[in-house]
């Protein structure tokens, strides 16, 4: 495609320099990633700003540049350099339009189903891509756990990818023929422009609860980012809204696709019932247009089953057959990481991902739900460095409050002292029923050694992270095979 062309479909506030008419060989955010006849797209970031690298991508090829930063570099640099000059209020909005432009658009060739919300978000992909493969239909995936083209996995860095890797990939799909793609949402991507231009059939709310808001600021602000997703949607889409949560209402305000709710609430579209779970597996009554339809998941908890009726509601607003739905809710496989109960023994580890307030208190209802409150139930658990801090202390005192025995340690301290956020945890926890072990493979080799033979330990915090941050570098590290080799003495 010929820069002019590309130029049609961003809102340029100026264009100077070197026009060349040349067909454009890509579009780059990162420097180091910049080729001969390719467009580099300068992005203010948190760490770094992509302005600085302007002369690299040039070097490098470069033959068109978009910034927002007018005065960062003369014209007369452009003008010598050859270069076109593409001035935009918005880099990111810019990226994400000249992205899906020059992949012609790939979301509006897939039927694109977005998932957004605080908990959650993986489990339902999980659960909608299975329904549609049991459908005996292709689709892909993009999620904090891995990306998926059909049965083809790719790495995962980020929830939800830059607009322009988004756009790559979504091509991708199409060329291999997926006929679905199915999105995790994050707030960040809505707030960043990531999503922008992207044609959604269906958007999923699973909940709302404080998370982020080192980056938010506040509850509100996170809550409206989330709502940046129900606002873009059309009137020939569809929005599947967790009734029950407490800004369902405020979510569905103003959007103009056709309201679908899912929940225990009275009146909802798809109303959960009877839900009874053990650790084998959760099932559920879903009643639908005045008939019951029986479910049952190997995933394990309430929240489990609400994540099914999301997927539910998704199959029924996609045209698939309720028999079909069912039987892939039945067929989804564990997600890593996500409730993952290990030991073949009477002692129990589960592996979770509950890394904010709200998930950690629902696993370990759901585990004292399950044993009764007769067999010891210990915690292992610790918060992200560089992260939201207000939850610290309100982990602790859910952590404190709903274990026989907490052992804080070390989750991704990132740049933080691991030392100084066990102390911001310690300050929620009023019961004096814990350990501090800033190790976190010893912290789990402790809880391990300690618990009698029928305990249940939750590892809490990391779920399916194979690394541990510390200090900007990343080490192996995976609860779950560091509890499958202490259940193993």
């Amino acid at each position: 495609m010929k820069l002019s062309e590309l130029l049609n479909h961003v809102k340029a506030i100026q264009v100077t320099g070197e026009f060349l008419r040349k067909d454009i060989s890509g579009i780059f955010y990162d420097s180091r990633q910049v080729i001969s006849s390719s467009i580099f797209v300068a992005i203010k970031g948190y760490n770094s700003d992509g302005h600085k690298y302007i002369p690299e991508a040039i070097n490098k090829g470069a033959i068109a540049v978009v910034l927002e930063d007018n005065a960062v570099y003369p014209e007369e640099f452009f003008t010598h350099q050859m270069v076109t000059k593409i001035l935009v209020k918005d880099s990111r909005i810019a990226l994400a339009d000249l992205s899906n432009a020059y992949y012609d658009n790939p979301s509006e060739k897939l039927k694109l189903v977005g998932i957004t919300g605080t908990n959650g978000k993986t489990t339902t992909t999980y659960f909608i891509k299975s329904i549609i493969e049991q459908n005996k239909e292709k689709t892909g995936l993009f999620g904090t756990i891995a990306n998926f083209i059909g049965d083809r996995k790719l790495a995962s860095s980020l929830t939800t990818p830059e607009s322009n890797d988004l756009s790559h990939y979504m091509m991708d799909m199409v060329r291999e023929d997926c006929k679905y793609c199915v999105m995790e949402v994050s707030s960040h991507s809505l707030s960043l422009g990531r999503v922008h231009g992207q044609k959604f059939l269906a958007g999923v709310l699973t909940n709302i609860t404080s998370d982020h808001l080192d980056f938010h600021k506040t509850f509100e602000g996170y809550r409206d980012a989330k709502k940046v997703l129900f606002n873009a949607l059309t009137e020939d889409s569809v929005a599947i809204i967790n009734s029950d949560d407490a800004s369902a209402e405020y979510i569905a305000n103003g959007c103009k696709a056709k309201i679908i709710t899912y929940g225990k609430s009275s009146g909802s579209d798809f109303l959960i019932k009877d839900i009874n779970y053990d650790l084998n597996g959760t099932s559920f009554v879903i009643n639908h247009n005045n008939k019951n339809y029986k479910v049952n998941t190997k995933l394990i908890g309430a929240f489990n089953a609400y994540n099914a009726a999301a997927a539910f509601a998704v199959g029924v607003s996609l045209g698939i057959e309720e028999s079909v739905i069912i039987s892939g809710i039945k067929n989804t496989p564990q997600v890593p990481g996500r409730f993952e109960v290990i030991g073949s023994g009477k002692k129990k580890v589960i592996v979770d991902y509950s890394h904010t307030a709200d998930s950690l208190e629902k696993a370990l209802t759901t585990i004292r739900g399950i044993m009764r409150d007769k067999i010891p139930l210990y915690t292992v658990f610790g918060c992200g460095g560089n992260r939201d801090k207000t939850k610290r202390p309100v982990m602790g005192k859910i952590a404190g409050e709903n274990s026989s025995k907490t052992f804080v340690t070390s989750d991704n301290p990132r740049d933080e002292e691991p030392l100084a956020i066990i102390e911001n945890i310690k300050t929620g926890m009023a019961i004096y029923n814990y350990s501090v072990i800033e190790d976190r493979e010893e912290a789990i080799k402790t809880a391990i050694a300690e618990s009698g033979e029928e305990a249940v330990i939750l590892i809490a915090g990391k779920g399916h992270e194979t690394y541990q941050e510390i200090k900007g570098i990343r080490n192996h590290f995976s609860d779950k095979e560091i509890a499958e080799k202490y259940l193993a003495l």
